[in-house]
């Protein structure tokens, strides 16, 4: 059975336009909006190659290309969000790649209405609840947000 879930091919998914978080095509990947929302804003730089596992993967100039383009992702979140939301702090951006085979950038905004005990440590020690389930998951609410990053992302380019 062939499987039809974007979810399980995002990089292929993105290529041929059914990949529906891509917010637009950069240099050396795609900027899509996070699946899950619960810090509103939360953006994925994909590489546009899925065999590339890492960024020492890449040759020097698409490697420095890509860092641009994340450089590029984080300053849109960045502006969109803070002019959407008066509580902004900040963004943080992470490269891991334990989990997705392919290299991926997360760029994560943080917000001073956080809960105090997490406002100050890595999102991924947010808990389950906020990984599951549909209250934070990517839906038509975004849509303003989504559209305020990619406008960014235009004025920048």
């Amino acid at each position: 059975m062939i499987d039809t879930d974007w979810r399980n091919d995002r990089i292929g998914s993105a290529h041929r336009g059914e990949n529906p978080t891509v917010m637009r095509r950069l240099d050396q990947g795609f900027a899509v909006i996070g699946d899950r929302q619960f810090l509103p804003g939360y953006s994925v730089l994909l590489t546009d190659d899925p065999s590339v596992t890492r960024l020492s993967d890449l040759p020097r100039a698409r490697r420095t290309a890509y860092l641009a383009d994340m450089e590029r992702l984080a300053e849109a979140v960045e502006l969109a969000c803070r002019r959407l939301d008066p509580a902004f702090r900040r963004v943080n951006i992470e490269i891991l790649g334990n989990t997705d085979p392919y290299l991926h950038a997360h760029v994560w905004p943080r917000y001073d209405w956080e809960p105090a005990d997490l406002v100050r440590l890595p999102v991924w020690l947010y808990g389950e609840e906020y990984w599951r389930g549909t209250e934070h998951g990517l839906g038509a609410r975004h849509e303003g947000l989504r559209t305020a990053i990619g406008e960014e992302l235009d004025r920048l380019a």
